[in-house]
């Protein structure tokens, strides 16, 4: 995901001189070498200073330019905070923030790196709205609409290696609408991000003992695509959330909420990060069963 942004702001910043980009410290910059070098005046390192990242994002989207925020999840938006809220938001500038390393993609450094509220947070703040792509393909996708859109927008991205999910989905991808990435009738798996490889593995078990199962992308959580889940919600006797994120806040609640408001009679299951610290060192993995989100243990759950 990291590399696929990165070759397509760079493809957007030869096609629009005003796209630039501030990232704070190198370390997760290697990637944008390309952009570096042959556009330097679009290129700002600001180095270990968070809040100033965002800030001259806020001025240069006052200038007229396109600017994008980059930098682990953790610090593009929770050291920096007040600044996301009132120099971005409070003003609805068109400044993206980006957010490598999404969930507790960031494993083995610790809970200082682990976003697994992010979601919750950025949805509270009026204008902005977030994007979190489940493949490199949809990273292409939600890059080249960050580039072109006029208000705050948060991109939660993975950070290497994410396998391609999404090459032959029956529907396209279009911002603010859920996505179909496999058909089925029995249940429906929604699911964003990274994690949306757990989500086809669970299908994967679930038509192994006989049922036909739906996997959709919730790409665009938000605006959230309220009228498209309800009527997925309504269309399937069971449904399951599966999402890299707290249970408090997310994606899972949201769900919850819009099938009492539509009267959907399924059956409901949810599958997030637990709402505590888990002091486990090891990988992404590890750190996710952890949590409860294990493909064999959603599996046994649902059977």
């Amino acid at each position: 995901m990291r590399d696929t942004f990165a070759r397509t702001l760079y493809k957007a910043g030869k096609a629009n001189p005003k796209v630039c980009i501030v990232v704070a410290d190198i370390s997760p910059a290697g990637s944008m070498a390309a952009f570096r070098e042959e556009f330097p005046a679009r290129f700002v390192n600001v180095g270990v200073a968070e809040q100033n990242m965002i800030g001259l994002c806020a001025g240069l989207a006052l200038r007229g330019y396109k600017p994008f925020a980059y930098t682990i999840a953790t610090f593009s938006i929770y050291r920096p905070f007040e600044f996301v809220r009132d120099d971005i938001c409070y003003q609805n500038l068109p400044v993206t923030v980006v957010g490598i390393g999404g969930g507790v993609t960031y494993s083995t450094l610790g809970g200082t790196h682990h976003a697994q509220e992010d979601v919750a947070v950025m949805s509270a703040l009026p204008n902005m709205s977030i994007l979190a792509p489940c493949d490199p393909l949809e990273t292409e996708f939600a890059t080249d609409h960050s580039a072109k859109y006029t208000s705050p927008l948060y991109l939660r991205l993975g950070k290497a290696g994410e396998p391609k999910l999404s090459e032959h989905a029956p529907d396209p991808w279009v911002f603010g609408k859920v996505r179909t990435l496999r058909a089925g009738s029995d249940v429906c798996i929604f699911a964003y991000g990274p994690i949306m490889k757990m989500a086809f593995d669970v299908a994967d078990a679930l038509e192994k003992r006989g049922k036909r199962v739906r996997v959709v992308s919730v790409h665009t959580l938000k605006p959230l695509d309220t009228a498209g889940i309800a009527e997925l919600l309504r269309a399937h006797p069971a449904a399951v959330v599966i999402e890299e994120h707290s249970s408090q806040g997310g994606l899972a609640g949201k769900v919850k909420q819009i099938a009492w408001d539509a009267g959907a009679r399924c059956s409901l299951k949810t599958f997030s990060l637990q709402d505590e610290f888990i002091h486990v060192h090891g990988s992404h993995a590890d750190l996710l069963a952890a949590h409860g989100l294990e493909a064999g243990a959603i599996v046994r759950a649902l059977t």
